[in-house]
């Protein structure tokens, strides 16, 4: 790795606002081992914290690695120093974006604003309306189809969304939400 790239002070901001000391993890790899989706990514979580305790944040802010993690705390609840992986992951997604960073998969940025759409009309992501409402905007129909089949079959898409009670409450956060996004 190229150590010449160095921001000690970004990771470090890295650190305090994901309320994780990263410098703790010793690289065992249980996160990895326990990630569902570490086939996708560029590096396994593991590697994105060494990226971060060497300083090369850039680098870690530029990865796919932090736009493909789902934040299912998998990674979090596997590692023995109890480094809450998934809220680094969640502090690079938003520093990427404050940066104007270059995002490394295309249409991730639009995933991720849909689930947020979801969750604000149901209170809860109803996954089939987010996969479709996602295949609409990036024009990808087949594209995965497979994975949507099984997951079909094994009862893991609802047909119709499920709201929450008082979605009224979930909506005032999306307020303040969607108001310091623009």
């Amino acid at each position: 790795m190229d150590t010449g790239r160095q921001d000690r002070s970004l990771a470090d901001a890295v650190m305090a606002r994901s309320g994780t000391n990263f410098k703790a993890c010793y690289q065992c790899r249980a996160c990895a081992a326990g990630c569902p989706f570490v086939k996708a990514m560029d590096y396994p979580p593991n590697a994105v914290l060494r990226l971060l305790q060497y300083g090369m944040t850039q680098e870690a802010l530029t990865c796919k690695t932090i736009w493909v993690c789902v934040g299912c705390h998998t990674c979090s609840s596997q590692c023995p120093m109890n480094i809450d992986l998934a809220a680094v992951m969640d502090t690079l997604r938003l520093m990427a974006v404050e940066e104007g960073v270059a995002i490394a998969s295309p249409h991730i940025l639009d995933f991720h604003e849909e689930v947020l759409r979801s969750l604000e009309r149901y209170g809860r992501a109803h996954k089939l309306g987010i996969m479709l409402r996602h295949k609409m905007s990036t024009k990808s129909w087949f594209k995965d189809l497979d994975v949507g089949l099984k997951m079909l079959a094994k009862r893991k898409l609802d047909l119709w969304p499920s709201k929450v009670k008082d979605i009224k409450e979930i909506a005032g956060l999306f307020q303040c939400y969607w108001r310091e996004a623009s």
